[in-house]
């Protein structure tokens, strides 16, 4: 695919991976609609960033978030449901409260959003990003629920690619452990799992996957040796979630 000139909507743009993604597409020379809870402080200035506050937890919002991008893009070629938080800590008890505050943005939203992009589009061309995570795959100790709306995700995308028509892709981002915010959002004193890896490193590793139509991007090319090991040698995999419970009781 050749990015040049596309539309883009970008949800989680105000840190992170999804600011990162923004400024290197801008620089690329694209229109974006950078979305976020909170967005207008965020250094972002040029006429080819529109900068759009809004909860895409909601899905009143969302519709609106489309009608916005669609009047002042022009179109949308491009949308990367980025948007997204983790809990981290011990399983302790049931809080359905909990359970449905995550599922409604990091899944029910990037469903909701991927499903209107192909009802806006049709058979016309798109592209949609949805950022999963390496847990997906390897789940570690202390993000059971995060871990688990991930995962929703990859089913989803896989039968979803069944139905998509010509010149129409879905890409799924595996991102291990990236060093933003994200991790002190999730709780006090978070600890960062090994590996890791930069916001900047997730945002270039999602649009070389666009431009070369890639549906599964691994950003870490070490969690790829890893998740392959893994299959043929699992104690590779259980050594690192020991390791990571020893710090989630510890916490």
């Amino acid at each position: 695919m050749n990015l040049a000139g596309k539309n883009v909507l970008v949800t989680g743009a105000s840190s992170g991976i999804g600011l990162a993604l923004t400024k290197q597409l801008q620089q690329r020379g694209n229109r974006v609609m950078a979305v976020a809870r909170s967005i207008a402080d965020v250094n972002l200035d040029g006429a080819d960033v529109h900068k759009y506050a809004c909860d895409v937890s909601v899905r009143q919002n969302v519709d609106r978030m489309f009608e916005v991008a669609v009047r002042e893009l022009g179109g949308l070629d491009v949308l990367v449901c980025n948007a997204g938080f983790a809990y981290y800590g011990p399983i302790v008890g049931a809080d359905w409260g909990a359970i449905e505050r995550i599922y409604r943005l990091n899944v029910f939203s990037t469903i909701y959003s991927a499903l209107k992009m192909k009802e806006f589009h049709a058979q016309r061309p798109y592209r949609v990003v949805l950022t999963a995570s390496a847990q997906s795959f390897l789940a570690v100790p202390g993000y059971a629920l995060y871990a688990s709306t991930k995962a929703a995700l990859r089913s989803f995308a896989a039968a979803y690619r069944y139905e998509l028509g010509p010149n129409q892709r879905l890409h799924l981002v595996y991102p291990i452990a990236t060093r933003t915010g994200f991790f002190s959002a999730a709780g006090n004193d978070t600890p960062v799992p090994w590996p890791s890896q930069t916001a900047e490193t997730v945002a270039r590793a999602i649009i070389r996957g666009l431009e070369n139509e890639t549906d599964d991007i691994f950003p870490s090319k070490l969690f790829r040796v890893l998740n392959t090991l893994n299959r043929v040698m699992p104690f590779v995999h259980k050594g690192i979630a020991a390791w990571e419970n020893r710090k989630l009781q510890a916490s």
